[in-house]
């Protein structure tokens, strides 16, 4: 008489899907709590590394699911394959992080004057932020090979125009004025100080526009510095540029073309 054993199902599959799935449950949550300032930025980094523990926890379970099933024939192959793409998918941005943290330059405070950066407001900054220092030279080295395009700009156009059309290009992109807004009147120097936040996970950025006419032209520089984490992975240098860019277009339109007589 032949006796049939009963497949046993694998209690690693199932841990491995219930850590994934809460891995990638309390990935949007934190996510979508950062985004909308319900989570602190330090508790929303902790809990990024708990999330990627729980994927790798996940993986490592779906893997002794595997080995079970291949060698005794468990049941639990749904189970560890749910897991495992959950947990692989929760990884991505973390191995996309990696990259970049491998591309970009190790820097974290970014500004278009390396020898007379413009001052930021830190009045609002605490201790558990990055500290604020003059680049090294080779910091400034770095910047101006990875970041040939941050530099500043000068515009033969009244002050007062300069900085309003600042503040139109500040308004559009939704950054939070930490000081207020510099009126134009007797003024011929000065600083717009705003807090702007990644795209992606909302990190706080502080960034500082100073506006100063010298007489000849308005010259616009800016400054962002990341509050958190050692790198910025490219994310100063892009608001930086993509502000100009934007503010390029807004005198512009404000010069407007000459009729043709």
């Amino acid at each position: 008489m032949t006796v049939i054993s009963e497949r046993q199902t694998s209690r690693a599959a199932g841990w491995s899907r219930r850590a994934g799935a809460f891995s990638a449950v309390l990935l949007l949550t934190v996510l979508i709590g950062h985004r909308y300032d319900l989570v602190e930025t330090p508790a929303f980094l902790w809990v990024l590394g708990i999330v990627a523990l729980l994927a790798a926890v996940a993986l490592l379970f779906a893997g002794f699911a595997f080995a079970r099933l291949w060698n005794f024939g468990d049941r639990g192959g749904h189970d560890l394959t749910t897991g495992a793409l959950l947990a692989l998918l929760v990884l991505i941005p973390y191995g996309i992080a990696a990259y970049w943290a491998a591309t970009y330059p190790p820097l974290r405070d970014i500004s278009t004057d390396l020898d007379d950066p413009p001052a930021l407001d830190i009045s609002t900054r605490t201790k558990d932020m990055n500290e604020l220092l003059s680049p090294t030279p080779g910091e400034q080295r770095l910047q101006i090979e990875a970041y040939p395009l941050v530099t500043g700009r000068s515009y033969t156009l009244p002050f007062d125009r300069v900085l309003e059309a600042v503040k139109t290009v500040l308004d559009r992109r939704g950054w939070q004025l930490t000081a207020p807004f510099p009126e134009a009147t007797g003024q011929s120097d000065v600083t717009v100080d705003a807090l702007a936040k990644s795209f992606l996970l909302g990190l706080p950025a502080d960034v500082a526009i100073r506006v100063t006419d010298d007489g000849d032209a308005v010259i616009v520089d800016l400054r962002s510095a990341s509050r958190y984490g050692r790198y910025d992975l490219g994310d100063n240098a892009a608001r930086i540029t993509d502000f100009l860019a934007e503010l390029d277009q807004e005198v512009a339109g404000q010069v407007g073309l000459a009729p043709a007589e």
